[in-house]
């Protein structure tokens, strides 16, 4: 089983590209605390690459930012690359099946919420009174 959950914040905005057959793509890293210090008892964090597909991709790129809260759920891989010098290459990316934004509006890290990108998708506000329970 190849399954992997993170809980973090965006190092950077998103990196939304389209691939060679039309496909959206999304690109972003997440930094996750780990649960204990160092000998030095200073916080530190695993930093995790995640790309993003289609529909959630669009989203993930009009409404995430610097500092945003996620949830991901998704897959490791591993990629063989040959890089510009002609050296062999690996890195490793999670897949993102599932992207939770978990920041609340407003919040993300002292920043105001971000307002939707060029090209992605809006969503419109909801209203409680709007809401069905």
């Amino acid at each position: 089983m190849n399954k992997i959950f993170l809980v973090g914040n965006l190092t950077a905005d998103p990196d939304y590209s389209v691939t060679g057959n039309g496909t959206p793509m999304c690109r972003f890293t997440v930094a996750v605390n780990r649960r204990f210090s160092g000998q030095s008892d200073e916080r530190t964090a695993d930093f995790f690459r995640v790309v993003t597909f289609r529909k959630t991709a669009e989203n993930c790129s009009s409404f995430l930012a610097k500092g945003r809260k996620v949830g991901v759920v998704g897959s490791i891989q591993i990629n063989d690359y040959t890089d510009k010098e002609g050296n062999k290459r690996q890195s490793v990316d999670v897949t993102a099946d599932e992207v939770e934004f978990l920041s609340p509006r407003g919040e993300d890290g002292g920043a105001s919420a971000p307002s939707p990108r060029k090209g992605g998708a809006t969503l419109e506000p909801v209203s409680d009174d709007t809401l069905p329970f």
